[in-house]
């Protein structure tokens, strides 16, 4: 028996939610929502007593799986490893197909972050490149080609 129904979304913890949030949005992505959470129900789910965190949900413009960012309030944030690489263990990246890869690239530069490594090329068939976004996120861009 299959257990899953669809994909939902990716949940990325973040200490500014707001820089994140924008980030993503300027990518594209549009704010489904926004809120916090608090009490027995996210104290449960996440194991951590008195957890409260604001939360914005973010989709595609076309619809289709989610990224939720989450700022804990209380307990503070615990610091990641905002200069890992794509072979440390754990979620590494988030993938976004783009229409044209030079311009998201550009766009994203224009606001501070860089490149990981450079932009690569697969058989003609597409183009790819990661982006080292707020808090060290590593954001994978592709476009399509051929």
């Amino acid at each position: 028996m299959a257990h899953v129904r669809r994909f939902d979304h990716i949940g990325i913890t973040v200490a500014d939610l707001e820089a994140a949030t924008a980030f993503f949005v300027g990518l594209g992505l549009e704010v489904a929502g926004t809120g916090s959470v608090e009490g027995e129900f996210v104290e449960t789910v996440c194991g951590i007593p008195g957890a409260r965190c604001e939360i914005a949900m973010l989709q595609p413009p076309n619809g289709g799986s989610g990224l939720e960012l989450a700022m804990f309030v209380t307990p503070d944030h615990v610091p990641g490893s905002p200069s890992a690489m794509a072979n440390e263990l754990g979620l590494r990246n988030v993938s976004f197909e783009v229409g044209d890869l030079q311009a998201a690239v550009d766009a994203v530069a224009a606001d501070g972050y860089g490149l990981v490594g450079g932009i690569g090329e697969y058989e003609n068939s597409v183009r790819m490149a990661y982006v080292r976004g707020p808090e060290g996120i590593i954001v994978s861009l592709f476009e399509q080609i051929g």
